[in-house]
């Protein structure tokens, strides 16, 4: 079993939801480079839970307690290790006799013999992503002093939807990484937001699809196979709980185009190379080819949910039910678009370390 990431940057996560604390060790960090602790507060804020009717009532202030690897503003080449210490729970809301459907709680019962922490999800929960969200502040610092940006937008919740990017720039993809709803299409907010409550109000969840951009990426990272760019992306993509799909450029829309379509034609202009097109979200035959990196991913409905679902008993091994009455998200979507463009931060960085630095 193993719980690292990462080939030049080695990142390790640890924690349960509702356990002291989380936290998560990176390792291989270039050493000299300043870190701004208020900068990684604001990204941190806005994965924190708690703070409007449309995310759990959990409240944590998500406060991060570096332990080593940065002295006076700037790393160190250690090790830096970040914990977070957990203060607002409420274990008795979860039953270990009750796998919750959709859940990883029955995985975890037979992987690890039921000596598993399942309160809460525990090492499986999404409470997990504020490590990661930490981690990839950390790391976007340090791509943004090469002019790479990040940024992401809600796509879809549920039925409503948003435009995909067309021209990605840097100041769009600032403005996106600063705002609490992001969208591209600012008329569809209400109507998002409207399509969560009523799951709320129903007992019920829904999911939705965020889209995700990097601009400024050089050219050649990556490899082909089994280390290709997309590779890297997704493996630290589908680490992020409730992620159940991934599709880059056009995506599955590829395979209805004709080649005629579907391939981005090549021109130079001032010495670089361009596509037309970006259908391949910057990325050919695993490696960056210098135009915006572009993806798109599938969040299943959060599945602790009110509504009464069919479960066993694992204590008499007989057919139940369960209603969880935990506080849970009744879509993490919003919440999930920090921790997307922190973990794309750690992959872009993974790649350049190896490949550049």
């Amino acid at each position: 079993m193993s719980n690292v990431w990462g080939k030049s940057i080695r990142v390790s996560i640890f924690g349960e939801s509702h356990g002291k604390g989380i936290g998560i060790i990176l390792d291989g960090l270039p050493p000299g480079k300043d870190i701004d602790i208020d900068e990684i507060n604001f990204y941190m804020d806005k994965r924190s839970p708690g703070k409007d009717e449309l995310s759990t009532s959990r409240r944590e202030r998500d406060e991060v307690e570096i332990l080593s690897g940065l002295f006076n503003g700037k790393t160190t080449g250690a090790p830096l290790c970040g914990v977070i210490r957990n203060s607002d729970v409420r274990s008795s809301d979860y039953n270990p006799d009750l796998p919750r459907p959709g859940t990883a709680d029955l995985t975890a019962y037979i992987k690890y013999h039921g000596y598993n922490d399942y309160r809460g999800g525990g090492h499986f929960s999404g409470r997990l992503t504020a490590p990661l969200t930490f981690a990839g502040s950390i790391a976007r610092q340090i791509l943004k002093r090469d002019r790479i940006s990040i940024g992401a937008h809600i796509l879809k919740i549920s039925d409503v939807s948003d435009e995909r990017f067309s021209e990605i720039n840097h100041e769009l993809l600032e403005e996106l990484s600063k705002s609490s709803f992001p969208l591209i299409n600012k008329k569809v907010q209400e109507d998002m937001k409207a399509s969560i409550l009523r799951a709320k109000e129903d007992s019920d969840s829904v999911g939705g699809v965020i889209e995700c951009a990097a601009i400024g990426i050089p050219s050649g990272l990556g490899s082909p196979f089994f280390d290709s760019m997309e590779s890297s992306i997704s493996s630290m993509m589908f680490s992020i709980p409730a992620v159940k799909g991934i599709e880059f450029g056009a995506g599955f829309d590829i395979a209805s185009m004709k080649g005629s379509e579907a391939n981005d034609e090549i021109y130079l202009k001032d010495g670089s190379f361009y596509t037309k097109t970006n259908h391949g979200g910057g990325i050919n035959g695993g490696i960056t080819n210098g135009m915006p990196i572009v993806f798109r991913l599938a969040f299943r409905p959060t599945p602790s949910i009110k509504k009464p679902q069919n479960t066993v008993n694992l204590k008499t091994m007989t057919n139940t039910e369960i209603s969880i009455q935990g506080r849970h998200d009744p879509c993490i979507v919003k919440r999930a678009l920090v921790v997307v463009e922190s973990a794309l931060a750690l992959c872009i960085l993974d790649s350049m370390l190896s490949d550049r630095w």
